[in-house]
């Protein structure tokens, strides 16, 4: 079998850019000349042998970065934009989708951010009654789908912030809970804790320096909440300065993504990386022992999990999604091939949706998407209940999995039959975009294909998907 050449251009380029060498000065310090450098860069040769070597030993590159990154991601987003109907008779091969996201990653983002602007300023056109006198900012893209792109094409890992937050439990005393060394180092900080019986998880008054948090909360949410807090107080400049590269298009998207990543520290200082990988990796990824372990919850473990994607010390590469009861995805990452509907809900037949009905057990499947890449997905319910008699229970349910071939590193795969074709269920992305023109739960025909209506013929579906 012939050895698959390497065109690693893009992710070339920006190494060394994040370096700050010249194309003169890299090429140098990589033993190849400045023309090899840059036809390598762009595309028009493989990456060598030596180079790969180079990059390893001359700056500790993790090289398996070359073949990865976000090519995958691009073109699973731009192959569902494509599905647009405004594209059915030019809509271009697949083979020009995975030129543009390899060579073109940057292009391949405008493409996508000029898309999502069309289809929302379609969607507000189609209820004009609404749109009518609202303010012209909301021609922008959303900031919250703009905040999950940017931790989306992370790959969920901020390498900063998560250094910052180790660091942080590092210096907590043997045996010391995480909440008591959290509540220790707001105290230094001038911030009192107080306690309030109230729905609002946690307020913080910054002329009295009283953090206040909800005494109905469960142990481990109030001990996210002060390192949350911990976060915007003692690590507001790393923070910053993590925005500042970001460059989001709005206040209200950097507003939402300091959130974001106050969260992130705080899930990482209750979960330590080298420590809950090796954790992670002794229990088998038991999500309650884990739980248990850590002090955090099974939706705060399954999200940890979801961002080991540290260079040099990767776990099992998951995806990770949390849905409502209508199916809409509130969360999502994906470090596998699997990748998530933009627009719309998920495939119904996803264990995820299922775990609803099962409250406080998991739900195990084998899964089969188009492409056929097959998965293991652990689903679970993990709904919140209102604290009080009377008040809302929010309802949600997670879904975390990977690639089947590396189910031996999962306890809940230990008794199911990963040899046998017939045990995966087939499952999709979205109706959208799915090929498959059998399945018995399509809601919408696909927009990719044609279809042929008969009305002397009824089969499960009114239509037949040629």
């Amino acid at each position: 079998m012939a050895t698959r050449k390497l065109y690693a251009g893009a992710k070339l380029r920006e190494t060394r850019q994040r370096l700050a060498l010249t194309q003169k000065d890299f090429a140098a310090k990589l033993g190849v000349s400045l023309p090899y450098l840059n036809q390598m860069e762009n595309n028009n040769r493989p990456v060598s042998t030596t180079v790969v070597l180079a990059l390893a030993q001359e700056f500790g590159f993790d090289v398996t970065e070359l073949g990865s990154g976000d090519s995958a991601r691009l073109v699973s987003d731009m192959r569902e934009a494509m599905a647009d109907p405004v594209f059915a008779d030019n809509a271009p091969p697949m083979a020009d989708l995975r030129l543009a996201a390899s060579n073109a990653p940057a292009l391949a983002r405008a493409f996508l951010d000029l898309h999502r602007a069309y289809r929302e300023t379609r969607e507000r056109l189609a209820s004009l009654d609404e749109a009518l006198g609202r303010d012209d900012s909301r021609m922008q893209t959303s900031p919250w789908d703009e905040v999950r792109d940017f931790f989306h094409y992370c790959d969920n890992y901020i390498d900063a912030v998560d250094h910052a937050a180790e660091n942080f439990a590092a210096r907590a005393a043997p045996g010391t809970p995480m909440a008591t060394h959290a509540a220790a180092a707001l105290d230094r900080a001038g911030v009192s804790i107080a306690h309030a019986d109230t729905p609002r998880l946690r307020q913080f008054d910054p002329a009295s320096r009283i953090l206040t948090l909800s005494s109905r909360a469960a142990p481990e949410t109030r001990a996210f909440q002060m390192l949350l807090q911990l976060a915007l107080l003692n690590h507001d400049p790393l923070i910053e300065a993590t925005l500042d590269l970001a460059r989001f298009q709005s206040d209200a998207a950097r507003a939402i993504a300091k959130i974001g990543l106050a969260n992130y520290f705080a899930g990482a200082a209750l979960m330590p990386y080298a420590a809950f990988l090796a954790a992670a990796q002794d229990t088998r990824h038991d999500l309650e022992l884990l739980a248990h372990r850590f002090g955090a919850s099974i939706e705060q473990v399954a999200h940890r999990l979801s961002t080991l994607q540290r260079p040099g010390a990767k776990g099992v590469p998951f995806f990770f999604v949390r849905v409502d009861q209508a199916g809409t995805i509130t969360k999502r990452h994906s470090a596998t091939h699997l990748q998530f509907a933009r627009f719309g809900g998920a495939c119904p037949l996803w264990n995820v949706h299922r775990a609803f009905e099962t409250p406080g057990r998991f739900l195990r499947q084998l899964a089969e998407t188009p492409d056929g890449v097959r998965y293991i997905s652990l689903a679970r319910d993990v709904s919140k209940p209102g604290g009080s008699f009377g008040a809302p229970i929010r309802r949600f349910a997670i879904a975390l999995g990977c690639e089947v071939r590396h189910a031996s590193a999962l306890v809940y795969a230990d008794d199911l039959d990963l040899t046998n074709p017939r045990a995966f269920e087939p499952i999709g992305i979205s109706c959208r975009i799915c090929e498959r023109t059998t399945c018995h739960q399509r809601s919408v025909p696909p927009l990719e294909r044609r279809l042929s209506v008969d009305a002397d013929r009824r089969d499960v579906l009114p239509y037949t998907v040629e």
